[in-house]
């Protein structure tokens, strides 16, 4: 009597549809076919690509003229930037003094040199706006391959107080898809 029960059972069983974790197929004869259908899936998240000419920028050096004129300029690095979202690209000095290095005896540099004394702008003739050490928007934009865009500056000189040396500033860049 067991036997035919489970005999009962499994013809039973296998007459029930059933939940497959995975589906075949099986074909014979010419020409065989056998489609199963399937299905993918993915997530995309936000991706941002900033690429920059340079890594660093020597600015020109000051003149007669630039120390009278209160500043000189420099074309900065070319950015593009890639993203598959709305972005916005940021400036900011990451110290909010300059590094200042004596390079005259006599002559100590200016320690105290603000970083607002490197202004930036998108435009080779401004508008300019100073550095500071908070991020300031530069450029946004849409989703893209390629956006480019060059930076400039403009460094402030007194005669009164920007004594000889070496100075240098790190400026951050940071590229987000919020």
């Amino acid at each position: 009597m067991k036997r035919i029960a489970l005999g009962i059972a499994l013809v039973v069983s296998a007459a029930l549809p059933s939940i497959a974790l995975g589906q075949s197929c099986n074909a014979g004869g010419a020409p065989a076919n056998c489609n199963v259908p399937g299905s993918v899936s993915i997530t995309t998240g936000r991706v941002v690509r900033l690429l920059m000419s340079n890594g660093s920028t020597a600015l020109a050096a000051p003149t007669t003229a630039d120390f009278d004129a209160g500043f000189n300029s420099t074309t900065g690095p070319s950015l593009t930037i890639s993203a598959n979202a709305p972005w916005t690209l940021y400036i900011r000095a990451n110290s909010a003094l300059w590094t200042a290095t004596t390079t005259s005896p006599g002559a100590p540099a200016r320690a105290n040199k603000p970083a607002g004394d490197l202004n930036w702008s998108t435009a080779a003739l401004g508008p300019f706006a100073a550095l500071t050490t908070s991020d300031a928007n530069l450029v946004t934009g849409t989703a893209t391959a390629s956006a480019a865009t060059t930076l400039y500056f403009q460094t402030l000189y007194d005669w009164a107080v920007d004594t000889p040396g070496n100075y240098s500033l790190t400026v951050v860049l940071t590229l987000t898809a919020p």
